[in-house]
């Protein structure tokens, strides 16, 4: 049998009120390979941290039965000594005190290799990463020996790595067999299951509050058949044993009816499976383009101060199109999106585009509004749909009330992504749109994607994210943007 690592016990954690984790008994062997799941601030950090001892559970117990490394992506590198073969393998430069966001992430993965552990505990790892660091990432941990636990809002990383998945949701933490993808054909088998029940309980439901309707409506004729009777001043002898039969009818009918709403209120309610409302973001006619190609490039060189990072490229960006730019980090992709916007040497840009744009970094809201009064100021939409697409994204129940200078990093770009959605721009520009996001809102923004008139560029790692919404998938590399697919 295999060796247990960790193992959870009558765990509650409570924040100002609020439960954030109650779990019975939960319990990591060996060579488990868990992928926790779950929207922002449902628990999964918390969980990790937990198991990590980084912070305590108000009650019960966690056994830690095994050596463990720790990876935290808000957490900066430490001191220590790192693997010289890893820092060469996984490009991060040395002796550098400024370093971006990848080669912070790289290092700390760098460090967290350069020792073996039983145990790996690691909350979102290809943060900042490119498609080279997370291929090497997925290297690694493949072939890993022990237990693995990880956050991840890469769909493609967890189906590689795990074989079990813990959806966090409501402070319970329900476990699935298989990688993210089969953990989501099995919650789309639960939800027509739970569909077809909901149909089922409609059904009887129906059927049994219509038969009792129509027993009360029988003895209603018959007590209005018995108050006739009674008014007859001549009813002969036999007819008063018909009016006591009628009554002791009557009332067998009634007995019957109340015996079937019993029933009814009886019946084990099934609610119908939450569904995703579908919401077409339309274009007004005044932000209609009519160029074929919106933008258009010819001989175009862009250059960062010594470095070339495009060198005569020609390239048309067609109409109505999500298009996706890829390559490694460092490559240039960011500085393209810039060069677009300023409508730089060797671009022809249409007069009529409008750009709405999502860059990484830090949003800071000057004005106090509350998220309904932020996108109300700045959209054509009605207030009904505007809480559609809040709802899509995570703002829920009283969250469309908060402040927007009191949201958190992750509510600010969600909110950010909903403004562009339903703002008043016929081009959007996304820069890594995806990070800070959690596997639900991605999906929610893919469907914005798919459901969007106007053009798009984008710049992401996330392959399956490409994979979903790109028309057009480009590659910068060596100084060209090669168009790699197309559909």
């Amino acid at each position: 049998m295999e060796k247990v690592c960790f193992e959870l016990e009558n765990i509650n954690i409570i924040y100002s009120d609020k439960k954030i984790l109650e779990i019975e008994h939960l319990a990591v062997h060996q060579f488990d390979r868990i992928g926790i799941v779950g929207k922002n601030g449902a628990g999964k950090s918390t969980l990790l941290k937990l198991l990590a001892n980084v912070i305590p559970s108000s009650t019960g117990k966690v056994h830690r039965y095994t050596d463990f490394g720790y990876f935290e992506q808000i957490e900066s590198p430490n001191a220590r000594e790192v693997d010289p073969v890893l820092l060469s393998k996984l490009q991060v430069p040395s002796h550098t005190s400024q370093r971006s966001g990848g080669e912070e992430t790289r290092l700390k993965l760098a460090q967290l290799f350069s020792d073996y552990h039983e145990a790996l505990l690691i909350d979102e790892p290809t943060t900042h990463l490119d498609q080279y660091g997370i291929s090497y990432l997925l290297d690694e941990l493949k072939y890993y020996y022990g237990a693995l636990i990880i956050i991840s809002h890469d769909r493609f990383v967890l189906d590689q790595l795990v074989t079990t998945i813990w959806e966090v949701d409501d402070g319970k933490v329900t476990v699935y067999s298989g990688n993210y993808s089969e953990y989501i054909a099995m919650k789309k088998v639960g939800q027509t299951q739970q569909y077809k029940a909901h149909e089922q309980y409609i059904k009887e439901k129906s059927r049994l509050e219509k038969a009792s309707l129509e027993k009360m409506q029988k003895a209603d004729k018959i007590a209005k058949a018995s108050a006739l009777s009674k008014k007859e001043t001549k009813a002969k002898a036999n007819r008063m044993f018909e009016t006591k039969s009628k009554g002791t009818s009557q009332k067998a009918i009634q007995r019957a009816a109340k015996a079937i709403e019993q029933r009814v209120n009886q019946l084990e309610v099934v609610e119908a499976p939450k569904e995703n409302h579908v919401i077409h973001f339309r274009q007004s006619k005044a932000l209609q383009l009519h160029n074929k190609f919106p933008i258009m490039a010819d001989q175009l060189t862009l250059s960062v101060g010594n470095k070339v990072l495009l060198k005569d490229v020609n390239f048309q960006f067609p109409l109505g199109r999500t298009i996706a730019i890829t390559g490694k980090n460092g490559a240039g992709k960011t500085q393209l999106l810039q060069h677009i916007l300023q409508n730089g040497n060797g671009l022809t840009t249409s007069p009529k585009a409008v750009f709405g744009i999502f860059q990484q970094m830090d949003y800071q809201f000057k004005k106090d509004e509350t998220v309904l009064q932020f996108i109300k100021e700045r959209s054509d939409y009605q207030e009904s749909e505007i809480r559609s697409v809040l709802h899509a994204m995570g703002f829920v129940g009283n969250d469309i009330e908060k402040n927007v200078r009191n949201l958190s990093g992750g509510e600010a770009t969600r909110l950010v992504l909903c403004c562009l959605f339903l703002g008043r721009y016929n081009i959007l520009v996304l820069d890594e749109p995806t990070n800070f996001l959690d596997i639900f809102c991605i999906e929610a923004l893919e469907n914005f994607i798919r459901q969007y008139d106007g053009t798009i560029l984008l710049v992401s790692h996330d392959q399956t994210f490409i994979e979903h919404v790109a028309d057009d998938v480009y590659l910068l590399e060596e100084q060209k943007l090669t168009l790699i697919h197309s559909h």
